[in-house]
């Protein structure tokens, strides 16, 4: 099996399958040299080995296309892979927004919190001393 390489550039420019005109010539060029009966006109080869060599051609083709289809795959897995990345890096920058948030309120209650228990103990203090002075009116 022979193609002229000006014929399969000029009538493949890309194929169906993806193929540029140089991986179709690449591929043809190792038929060609891995085969001796290649090289012939046609009519002294024996059928049996152009149908292996069909089957390897065919063969070749599916490895290149399934390879093609891994490659994209693996890319769209890759894509995925970056948007959930690229959303949990906004949702951590969410979470530490609240997170600060959260422990600026803390702050200010905690604040709160120490100014009402130093109120208080003023307060208890004081309503003793007037418990003091009640008692010793009193007792007058």
């Amino acid at each position: 099996m022979f193609f002229p390489q000006d014929t399969v550039e000029c009538q493949f420019p890309v194929c169906e399958a993806g193929f540029t005109a140089s991986e179709i010539q690449e591929l043809l060029s190792l038929f060609q040299t891995g085969n001796p009966a290649s090289s012939n006109s046609g009519s002294d080869t024996n059928p049996s080995v152009c149908g292996v060599d069909e089957r390897k051609r065919r063969r070749m083709l599916s490895n290149r296309e399934s390879a093609r289809r891994s490659r994209w795959r693996k890319k769209r897995h890759l894509e995925n892979l970056n948007d959930q990345l690229n959303r949990m890096k906004l949702e951590n920058r969410e979470y530490k927004n609240r997170l600060g948030l959260a422990m600026h309120q803390f702050q200010l209650v905690q604040r709160e919190n120490d100014r009402l228990r130093f109120e208080s103990a003023a307060l208890r203090a004081r309503l003793s001393d007037l418990y003091q002075i009640l008692l010793t009116l009193q007792l007058q």
